[in-house]
């Protein structure tokens, strides 16, 4: 597969996320699509590696989501968690951004 619609650019406001449901290799894939603090776009896990809930529904700080349920953030870079209790990182996935349409390739996690 390729880089999928994830969403408009309109869905998402500055410092903001969204949960979609895009299709991989193995099945549905759960997406938060985030735009931080600067305006940049990056597509992250939605499930966070410490608590399996939603990180679309955390904080965006700079280049960083907050975990809602215990705190940990990730790097929306790199996914490394930059704050206990998560020790595992979590797939990021390249973004493009195509005039109004955000798109996302879940087959190729960075």
């Amino acid at each position: 597969m390729t880089a999928q619609l994830a969403c408009l650019t309109a869905d998402v406001p500055v410092a903001g996320t969204l949960r979609v449901e895009l299709e991989g290799p193995a099945g549905p894939v759960e997406v938060a699509v985030v735009r931080d603090e600067t305006g940049d776009w990056h597509a992250i896990s939605d499930i966070c590696s410490h608590g399996a809930v939603s990180l679309s529904d955390g904080d965006v700080e700079g280049c960083t989501v907050e975990c809602w349920l215990h705190g940990s953030k990730f790097d929306l870079r790199t996914g490394e968690p930059l704050s206990p209790p998560a020790v595992r990182p979590v797939p990021v996935y390249p973004v493009t951004v195509d005039g109004e349409r955000v798109l996302v390739d879940v087959d190729a996690p960075l």
